[in-house]
């Protein structure tokens, strides 16, 4: 209380030209403190509104990822739909591919209409593959233009030679209704 009491005794000591600049200079300081809080609120806003723009622009960088990848896909399959037909059979592919002097028995499972497409299910069974020819047959079935989907395989090795192989794969051959095929 002491000094509040010194401080206006030495403001009423003072003339009225140094009063006049001290209250100027008092309210210099003031504006100056409120203009600093003032534009420090405001750049705490704007940091936030920064901070949440940048993960909104991360998740729409992961988001155009995915959807190019997914479009990519789509496209792959669209190209490889085009390609097949109706008439198409999983025996026909392998026997397209070109199998010579190997022992394949194909036998049709079931075929399922799902999403304006016909799955045409088989198994099938080639015996006497070597490692490579067995690789190679894979490799030709999932990346031919046909829409081909590998739903199991099986490979074993001959007891009678252990450098042949016996495959059992059961395929899935994507394909157009026949009615959407005119």
């Amino acid at each position: 209380m002491r000094i509040i009491n010194d401080v206006l005794n030495h403001w009423r000591q003072l003339d009225r030209h140094h009063r006049l600049r001290l209250g100027y200079f008092l309210i210099a300081l003031l504006a100056t403190a409120i203009a600093w809080n003032t534009l420090d609120d405001k750049t705490k806003q704007l940091e936030r509104k920064r901070a949440v723009r940048e993960s909104d622009l991360n998740e729409l960088l992961q988001l155009r990822s995915s959807y190019r990848r997914a479009k990519i896909s789509t496209d792959s399959l669209t190209s490889r739909m085009s390609m097949a037909r109706s008439d198409n059979s999983p025996a026909a592919i392998l026997e397209e591919i070109g199998l010579k002097g190997k022992n394949v028995r194909v036998s049709s499972l079931k075929s399922e209409e799902r999403n304006g497409y016909l799955e045409d299910m088989a198994d099938a069974k080639i015996d006497g593959l070597t490692a490579n020819e067995a690789i190679n047959l894979l490799y030709q079935l999932e990346n031919k233009n046909r829409p081909i989907a590998l739903k199991k395989a099986h490979l074993r090795v001959r007891f009678d030679d252990p450098s042949r192989f016996d495959l059992t794969i059961t395929m899935v051959l994507l394909k157009p209704l026949p009615d959407q095929n005119g």
